[in-house]
């Protein structure tokens, strides 16, 4: 049989390691080896004949790996990681019966909540997570006491954090009341705690932050802490269309 080759990141993000990048960082880190060598970055390997280990651990089923994509509604109060250092609840509380090793495709803070997914396809998480493919991520969010045209206007156009401004952004409002305001907001990138810090930079306190769609992909009614695989046309579409000029709602 004809040997076929492949950069080691990949084949660790396909065998559900973690994100590719993360699996990056590991072989920085010295801590991969390939047939009893530390690995580099730039090696390839072949996933049905040599032998890779993280940390010491085999790392199985690379010739075949079997992927799956998940769909997490995630609660208020988890945080987005596999193991907690500080004993909080974490996401694999919820999705412990999964055979496969599955991470998350980016991040929802603690306080935050809704759609979350996971996988083993480290491809497919780069391409979601990948800045150029401009896949929207739509959120519910609940700010405290108001809002006027000029505040939405602003996070419309881009706020400055970190001495950077933020890309345009779609806002609407939904429902408004007297001390509360529901909006929907579309980004089509993710810093950290993002939406948060852009209306706190505008005075207004975030009580209430749900993500309810990625791309065309909606939460829909799936109840809070369960999940559920995504259908075959829900990975199509996250792979092959990144819809930047669609408002999923």
């Amino acid at each position: 049989m004809k040997r076929e080759f492949v950069r080691l990141q990949k084949m660790l993000a396909d065998c559900g390691v973690d994100s590719r990048r993360k699996c990056e960082e590991l072989i920085r880190k010295g801590v991969v080896k390939v047939n009893g060598k530390v690995a580099q970055i730039g090696d390839k390997v072949d996933p049905y004949a040599d032998k890779v280990y993280v940390r010491g651990k085999r790392v199985t089923g690379s010739a075949k790996p079997s992927h799956r994509y998940i769909m997490l509604n995630k609660p208020r109060g988890y945080v987005t990681t596999m193991h907690d250092e500080r004993g909080r609840k974490c996401i694999l509380e919820l999705i412990g019966d999964i055979e496969q090793r599955v991470y998350p495709i980016g991040r929802l803070d603690k306080d935050s909540e809704g759609l979350l997914l996971l996988t083993n396809d480290g491809e497919f998480a780069n391409h979601i997570m990948h800045p150029k493919k401009h896949i929207n991520k739509v959120y519910r969010v609940t700010v405290r006491p108001s809002i006027n045209e000029e505040q939405v206007e602003k996070l419309q156009t881009g706020v400055i954090l970190d001495g950077r401004k933020t890309a345009p952004a779609q806002v609407r409002v939904v429902t408004k009341q007297e001390g509360r305001v529901v909006l929907e907001m579309v980004l089509r990138e993710g810093r950290n705690r993002q939406i948060r810090r852009m209306c706190e930079s505008l005075g207004l306190e975030v009580a209430r932050l749900k993500r309810v769609a990625i791309g065309t992909v909606k939460l829909g009614g799936l109840k809070q802490g369960m999940y559920r695989d995504l259908s075959a046309d829900e990975v199509k579409r996250l792979s092959h269309d990144p819809n930047p000029n669609k408002n999923a709602r």
